[in-house]
């Protein structure tokens, strides 16, 4: 299957079934084809090919979607990338990527102008009027003004592309490419086919029972791997609908929740972790949920049960990686659910644990997380050697660190580069974390090594405190209180309080960044 056909079938299927709703305005199935295909012709009539790269730098909204299948109804690459990056981290990608055109909304405009200085290839900016992505009017920024630019209104104008004009695309051809943080270093670009991300939905179909007759909210955002997949590529092979807001407010999504009649829930555990701060409103009807969904970083199983308590539907945790178009393993929604586990592999995927030396281990041992399957991309833009390290054996290597129980059941212990080896010793970060979250004073917490002279490393605890808490003697209380509930080498020697945590745009906690900045810190002190 192609990607311009999970739009297709359910348009010829429900062409009345409503596809999207952005700012309680409906857009059916049928709409939603018709315009993309206009989009499609317009990009076709500005030179865009099988082949291309369309970069995609949009808030969610209906021409995010509409950008991304009309890319994939010419056989071009859809490059998403986040809103937030600066001029010189989108011209890298780019660049690399050989972005043809860019497809933007006014208020990004400036970054993009910018970035464009450094990219003699991009030839192409079509931008939407205003801050809103769904019916732009009047571009008050004059395309003459500026080379290449184009009202996105403009290219809607031009006669829906026809069947006969659809270019001839095999699954195996690069359909997304999706660019990996890049923490340390630049950012990776991986190239995603057809294949890989129609089969994922099918993967995650096999385990979630998702219908025509589910509302999904749609707050991640749509340039995320989660979102791609989980939100965006999956309702439309099924023909559901999708609630979508453009940025994030705990109050706004629970009252999209209400007002839409929202089924399914996807978020990251800091959203989650949002909605819980809030008081219950008995005024807000929220029974249409069925279940909430997890993932994109590690979610503490304290925080899950004060899930399922708050709204009393089951939430299924998965996991996977960019490179796995993303999800590779999920807890069952019917059947028994493990907590603190994110489940077993999906239909389809391959997952074992394996140690240094690429040596399977047995059922139980910690170690690295390789997986397999058609899901798995088909490798790294412009970086061959980094695609043979990760693609070694035959199998993805994850660089997560985790354990298959004896009903193969998936835990994730942590990220292979974030353990921490003091006096020899590992200590897994997420497992102290664990402990510190139920601390009722902790409203957030990353675990770290430093460097410590006698041991290697020393295990620091950095913690956000709940709004209100005193500080006062509170390191020493933590640490009491791990020590009453860890191993004595895994408790943090030191603790740290900070007002915030530097999170990446699905909450995950940039534990370098946070580490390097840590360093500098103690540096300072000493």
């Amino acid at each position: 299957m192609l990607l311009r056909e999970l739009l297709e079938n359910s348009a010829q299927r429900l062409p009345e079934q409503t596809a999207l709703i952005f700012r309680d305005q409906p857009i059916t199935y049928a709409q939603l084809s018709e315009q993309t295909r206009r989009l499609a012709a317009g990009y076709a009539a500005l030179g865009v090919e099988a082949g291309d790269r369309v970069a995609l730098l949009l808030p969610n909204s209906p021409a995010f979607i509409m950008g991304y299948y009309a890319a994939a109804y010419l056989g071009a690459v859809s490059v998403p990338a986040n809103p937030m990056l600066k001029p010189p981290e989108l011209a890298y990608i780019w660049g690399d990527a050989g972005v043809k055109l860019v497809l933007t909304a006014e208020p990004l405009l400036p970054n993009v102008l910018e970035a464009r200085k450094e990219l003699p290839e991009l030839h192409h900016i079509v931008c939407l009027a205003g801050t809103s992505a769904s019916a732009p009017t009047s571009m008050p920024i004059s395309p003459q003004a500026v080379p290449g630019l184009i009202p996105f209104s403009d290219l809607l104008t031009h006669q829906p592309l026809s069947s006969a004009a659809l270019p001839a695309v095999q699954e195996e051809d690069c359909a997304v490419i999706l660019y990996t943080s890049g923490t340390t270093g630049h950012p990776k670009g991986a190239m995603l086919s057809h294949r890989n991300l129609t089969r994922n939905i099918e993967q995650v179909l096999g385990r979630l029972r998702f219908t025509q007759e589910d509302r999904l909210l749609t707050v991640l955002p749509l340039f995320h791997a989660f979102a791609g997949t989980v939100c965006m590529n999956l309702p439309m092979m099924v023909g559901a609908s999708s609630v979508l807001l453009d940025s994030f407010s705990p109050g706004k999504v629970l009252e999209s929740v209400a007002r839409h009649r929202v089924t399914v829930l996807p978020a990251v555990p800091a959203m989650f972790y949002a909605l819980l701060q809030l008081p219950p409103d008995p005024t807000l009807d929220l029974s249409s949920l069925r279940f909430l969904v997890s993932g994109g970083a590690p979610l503490p199983v304290a925080m899950l049960e004060a899930l399922e308590k708050r709204f009393g539907v089951p939430v299924i945790e998965g996991d996977g990686p960019t490179e796995c178009s993303p999800v590779t393993s999920a807890n069952p929604l019917e059947g028994p659910r493990k907590l603190g586990s994110v489940g077993p592999p999906l239909p389809g995927v391959e997952i074992a644990i394996v140690d240094d030396e690429d040596r399977p281990l047995p059922t139980g041992e910690v170690g690295e997380i390789v997986v397999r399957g058609d899901n798995v991309m088909m490798g790294y833009l412009n970086q061959p050697e980094a695609t043979r390290e990760a693609m070694r054996n035959g199998w993805y290597h994850t660089g997560d660190l985790g354990r298959l129980d004896e009903d193969g059941y998936l835990y994730i212990v942590d990220r292979k580069k974030d353990m921490v080896i003091t006096a020899g010793l590992n200590v897994y970060p997420r497992e102290v974390e664990e402990v510190l979250i139920t601390h009722p004073a902790v409203a957030d917490v990353a675990v770290i090594g430093l460097p410590d002279a006698l041991r290697g490393e020393e295990v620091v605890a950095v913690v956000v405190c709940k709004e209100g808490v005193s500080q006062e003697g509170l390191d020493r209380e933590l640490i009491r209180y791990c020590r009453a509930r860890l191993a004595d080498y895994k408790v943090p020697r030191k603790v740290f309080f900070r007002d915030s945590l530097p999170r990446s745009s699905t909450g995950k906690v940039l534990k370098r960044l946070l580490k390097k900045e840590m360093e500098m810190q103690v540096g300072e002190q000493t």
